[in-house]
């Protein structure tokens, strides 16, 4: 991971709180939670999720390693059918969690991606990692291609559920994007919030409001909002003064 983002935005809204990152490997991360040495990490999904909470965030394109004179180097993508006469190294970190892995099995597992990188550097085999750990131990004679059919891992927010404190609520935001104005949890639209405004009550006798032409219904059954089911001249008013007598 490089969080350095997400660290810059924090800096920037929490100056008086320090953020410190901690580099470890996908393996430690949960080690280095549960022992309270950090309050979140990024980590590699599946987490015990009877202790953990977590935020997935991206899945990883899978790749194979190879040398740049390896005959892999001339095609975009790769599949695992195109390793099967290949040694691949399955080093004992690997966090792809692999039913059966691809091509023929080296004599002994490496201790590490790194010491696999190496080995795959002096054309012993080749590595199958996320594309992320690729650029980490990225070397200039040595490239990788994607492996479209292989198992994928995700990455996700990670930290103890019941250590779940404001700040650490604060640095998920970040994650997340969300702004500094942004409040925790889901805020209701406008449109939303002003349905559930409660509605003022007219006092007795008062005229109803405009009502365009066809919609809603009146009193007793009436249309167009008209009281006591006046016509067309009643609607616009009464006059007042004396009524007029018919000779």
């Amino acid at each position: 991971m490089t969080p350095s983002k997400w660290a810059r935005i924090w800096d920037e809204r929490y100056p008086d709180v320090p953020l410190t990152l901690l580099s470890v490997t996908a393996a430690e991360v949960a080690d280095t939670l549960r022992a309270g040495d950090a309050d979140a990490g990024f980590v590699r999904l599946p987490v015990d999720r009877t202790v953990f909470s977590a935020i997935p965030l991206y899945t990883e394109t899978t790749v194979v390693v190879v040398p740049k004179d390896h005959v892999v180097a001339a095609v975009d993508e790769v599949t695992v059918e195109d390793l099967a006469d290949e040694v691949v190294f399955h080093p004992l970190d690997d966090v792809l969690g692999w039913e059966r892995t691809p091509g023929q099995a080296a004599f002994e597992r490496p201790a590490t991606t790194a010491d696999a990188v190496e080995l795959v550097a002096a054309g012993v085999g080749l590595l199958v990692v996320p594309q992320s750990l690729a650029r980490l131990h990225h070397r200039k004679d040595l490239t990788y291609r994607p492996l479209v059919d292989a198992p994928q891992s995700s990455v996700a927010l990670s930290w103890p559920e019941e250590a779940t404190t404001d700040l650490v609520e604060d640095f998920i935001g970040i994650v997340r994007g969300r702004t500094v104005n942004s409040t925790r949890g889901r805020t209701p639209s406008q449109p939303q919030a002003a349905a559930e405004q409660p509605k003022r009550r007219r006092p007795e006798g008062a005229g109803s409001p405009r009502r365009q032409s066809g919609t809603g219904r009146g009193q007793r059954g009436g249309s167009g909002g008209a009281k006591g089911g006046q016509g067309a001249k009643g609607a616009k008013g009464v006059r007042r003064g004396k009524p007029r007598r018919r000779s």
